[in-house]
């Protein structure tokens, strides 16, 4: 039988692969990863990426209805660029939830890595709002924000988790590449 990480694990590889092929059931694969994690991050107190699989899962939700529309003739989304103004705004909104989520947890939980936990929480969801809105860059913050969460992920001895997340990078490189080239030929 799979242990709940094992089978997050698989299942999240699955939406991630999905995404950076920008097919519409992604959503859907990606919501039961969120589930899945849920509830582990749950188990082994990394409560603000507990909460960020909750945010995930109404942002999932949102990508889902955004992509609906955004589609192109042959079924994928159409990537839009992100702007240098809203990059910024994204990125500072990244670092302001980092504090607040950082000095909540670290002041009344019991969490576990609690100012790392945040700003990766923080950021992962500037990340998913940037792929909810199709923009190319939401693989850049992943790569970054991966990178990272592979070492939190092995300083927990998740080690599955880590071995995802290295994965994820890898998957990360290979979406930038897909979207910016989407987001470089006219959709026809």
């Amino acid at each position: 039988m799979l242990s709940l990480e094992s089978l997050g694990v698989a299942v999240s590889l699955l939406g991630i692969g999905l995404t950076a092929r920008r097919v519409m059931l992604c959503w859907p694969v990606n919501l039961v990863a969120c589930a899945l994690y849920f509830k582990l991050f749950y188990d082994v107190r990394l409560y603000a990426d507990m909460v960020l699989q909750a945010l995930f899962g109404l942002a999932i939700l949102y990508g889902w209805i955004v992509w609906r529309r955004g589609q192109g003739d042959d079924g994928r989304v159409v990537v839009r660029a992100l702007s240098l103004p809203l990059a910024m705004a994204g990125l500072a909104a990244g670092a302001g939830g980092a504090v607040l989520i950082g000095w909540f947890t670290s002041h009344y939980t019991d969490a576990s890595l609690p100012w790392m936990d945040a700003t990766l929480s923080s950021f992962s969801l500037v990340a998913q709002v940037w792929s909810a809105r199709r923009h190319a860059a939401n693989w850049l913050l992943w790569v970054l924000v991966d990178v990272l969460y592979v070492g939190m992920f092995a300083i927990k001895g998740l080690w599955q988790t880590a071995g995802l997340y290295g994965l994820f990078v890898g998957l990360a490189i290979i979406g930038y590449r897909q979207w910016r080239k989407a987001e470089l030929t006219p959709a026809v």
